[in-house]
């Protein structure tokens, strides 16, 4: 093995057994890593340890040159920073810390979140436009799940049939395995078990609870077909995606006075400063509503 790949199968060893990130998170990181290895006369951990601010500015501007945006600049620079201080841990360092050296600034678009009438009719409309019953009624728990408890699409594709039967409330493991508990609605229950009993392939413990047309695991990716069907059907704009109904979620219970922190669990936000974001997207919400309704702003 190559002083590269050696270094490499450390990084990925790291990432996934000590920090457990995800395979996504994995899988970039990694690649960042391997970009700037490559860039390295004689790579080793002393050498990626001792590289300063100027060397990572020179390495982004070379990257920002192949046509890396804003917001992937800052995911590669954010990469490359703990990269640096898991080689100076490697190398014997005292001080661990990585360069000093601002990202670049990411304008943040503000979730747009669909009534509840919509993501209620998204997915009654992903049932009735499948081609086989059981599908559309998998569909439709699928996105109910999504705008009813809050759920990720990955976290609902990744529950295995160990949860049936569906209880008050269901235990989510999220981004770095952090795992929390949601609360299920009655008609949350209802649409899983009317899937699970149409379902042709009975359940297993060990599989997916939602399952592909061939049995094997369903993916986002026709989940994602589903939903533009519908939401083309319904006349939604491309915004009223699966994960916009989990902004939705987050906006409506906000709008109904739920208190930041309650809704920080509920979403399984590290970070409060994530979950902020919500009350910008109420405020522009009810401005929204304000300007549709208000009899000044039709006549003008």
């Amino acid at each position: 093995m190559s002083n590269r790949s050696y270094i490499i199968a450390r990084w990925t060893a790291q990432l996934t057994n000590d920090l457990r990130r995800s395979a996504h998170t994995v899988r970039a990181y990694s690649r960042a890593a391997q970009r700037l290895l490559q860039a390295q006369d004689a790579p080793s951990f002393e050498s990626i340890a001792g590289l300063d601010a100027g060397a990572l500015r020179r390495h982004l501007a070379m990257r920002r040159a192949e046509g890396l945006s804003n917001a992937s600049a800052a995911r590669e620079l954010s990469a490359i920073k703990s990269f640096i201080c898991f080689a100076q841990a490697e190398a014997g360092f005292e001080n661990i810390a990585a360069p000093r050296l601002r990202g670049p600034r990411i304008r943040k678009n503000l979730p747009r979140p669909v009534t509840p009438d919509e993501a209620v009719g998204m997915a009654e409309r992903v049932d009735s436009d499948a081609d086989e019953g059981w599908i559309g009624l998998r569909d439709r728990a699928v996105l109910l799940l999504i705008y009813g408890a809050g759920m990720r699409v990955a976290e609902a594709l990744s529950l295995t049939a160990n949860v049936l039967p569906l209880g008050e409330t269901l235990t989510i493991i999220g981004k770095g395995t952090k795992q929390r508990v949601v609360p299920i609605l009655p008609q949350l229950r209802d649409a899983v078990a009317e899937y699970v009993d149409a379902c042709p392939y009975p359940p297993d413990l060990s599989q997916p609870l939602f399952r592909g047309a061939k049995g094997g695991a369903l993916s986002q990716g026709m989940v994602q077909k589903a939903t533009a069907r519908a939401r083309r059907s319904l006349g939604l704009p491309d915004t009223a995606t699966p994960h916009a109904l989990r902004h939705s979620f987050a906006t409506h219970l906000l709008g109904e006075g739920a208190d930041l922190r309650s809704l920080q669990e509920l979403l399984g936000h590290v970070s409060l400063s994530s979950t902020q974001i919500y009350t910008k997207v109420d405020a522009a919400t009810m401005l929204d509503s304000y300007r549709s309704a208000h009899p000044r702003e039709q006549d003008n």
